[in-house]
């Protein structure tokens, strides 16, 4: 099978607009979890989010869109990210219209992040807004499908919190198995109220910025964002730059519960197996986990005791859902991006808000920021509801 190489990175989030911002937030442990700016809610003022710095106007003058009517938020996210990433990997215009190009996007809320106008227009309230086309699961693909003229096969993935990673293993083996040359994958999602009087009625919302695998955690935090990364067949990368290689992925489902983990972390498991298997090692060779770790009751400790159940003794793991909240089908990608990062530059990012840390397993997530050993191999955990999980592992090629 051919190696697939990641050549191109793009992001946005709470803390950054770009890869470079992301990444000195990391390092400086600095969150992006606060009161939001630009989302209008009831629980704007109540609760604390992942809200990405950039208002909808400072989106679309860094894209210079002359025509931005229709445009959701989810849309703006999305072509943001996606341009750093083709920019990064330095595609032409033609090599992003090549039938030998692939691009799998994934989110859970779409455009229905315009939650009110959805109910105005579904509701024959208004004579057609300028987002009729805009609420559907796949709007922001076909919007970016049409803008660059990608012409090869394209995808929009919804597995829920596993979404991006979902796409970023369909890309993988896209390449491997021939059928691509290339692959754009990666996802987005943004605030909205209908994921977040969703979670709120699962009564999972923390009133206070996220502690993943603390003992006293209580919640999570919804986020926004989107990330993309550019993979490549080894063989069309000649002399350009990779970050990484996409080693190994799984993917399981517990068909436990619509949002709980098995508690025997059937899923997770699975998925941790398939993945570390495909790649062609053992659990001993794992440096570092990006857990899902969404500071849950429940995850929190099913990823836990999985991990607990794989590794003879458990590497250094930390969620940087503290720092961007949790951001739905971005989550994956976005995480993607943030192991590929550590295992570039050799950095476990810490786990912040963490005061007592769990008890169970005996295992502690990384409370300071380190540089101080060799990462080869990094884990990414993506845990979604319904229990479809996805695993992904990245290796280092430098």
């Amino acid at each position: 099978m051919k190696r697939v190489l990641v050549t191109g990175m793009g992001i946005i989030s709470a803390i950054g607009e770009n890869l470079s911002e992301n990444h000195a937030s990391l390092r400086q442990g600095k969150t992006g979890i606060a009161r939001a700016a630009h989302f209008d809610s009831r629980y704007a003022a109540l609760l604390p989010f992942g809200e990405c710095a950039c208002s909808n106007e400072r989106l679309k003058e860094l894209l210079n869109l002359e025509d931005s009517a229709g445009y959701t938020r989810t849309d703006l996210l999305a072509d943001k990210a996606f341009a750093e990433a083709i920019k990064d990997a330095a595609l032409s215009p033609n090599q992003i219209s090549s039938f030998d190009t692939a691009f799998i996007s994934a989110t859970t809320v779409g455009g229905m992040c315009l939650t009110d106008q959805l109910y105005q227009d579904a509701n024959l309230k208004t004579s057609g807004s300028p987002y009729l086309e805009a609420y559907s699961c796949a709007a922001h693909t076909i919007r970016l499908v049409e803008n660059y003229k990608i012409k090869g096969f394209s995808d929009t993935i919804n597995t829920a919190c596993s979404s991006s990673a979902n796409a970023i293993m369909l890309g993988a083996r896209l390449i491997e198995s021939g059928r691509a040359k290339r692959a754009i994958v990666g996802g987005v999602d943004s605030l909205a109220k209908y994921t977040v009087n969703g979670f709120n009625s699962l009564k999972i919302l923390s009133s206070e910025a996220c502690k993943p695998f603390d003992e006293n955690r209580d919640g999570l935090n919804l986020g926004e964002a989107a990330a993309y990364l550019v993979l490549e067949a080894e063989d069309v990368v000649g002399n350009k730059n990779a970050y990484a290689e996409v080693a190994g992925y799984g993917n399981a489902n517990d068909a436990h519960h619509p949002s709980a983990m098995s508690e025997e972390a059937t899923g997770a498991i699975r998925s941790m197996q398939e993945a570390v298997e495909s790649a062609g090692i053992s659990f001993d060779r794992i440096d570092y986990v990006n857990a899902h770790g969404t500071g849950t009751l429940n995850n929190d400790e099913v990823e836990l005791l999985g991990m607990s159940l794989l590794f003879d003794e458990i590497p250094p793991f930390s969620s940087t859902k503290s720092y961007t909240g949790h951001t739905l089908g971005a989550a994956g990608a976005v995480e993607a991006v943030f192991s590929i990062l550590s295992i570039v530059h050799d950095e476990i990012f810490a786990s912040l808000h963490v005061e007592t840390p769990m008890s169970s397993q005996g295992a502690r997530a990384a409370s300071v920021f380190s540089s101080e050993k060799k990462l080869s191999y990094a884990l990414s955990n993506s845990f979604g509801f319904g229990g479809n999980c996805t695993s992904l592992v990245f290796r280092s090629i430098h």
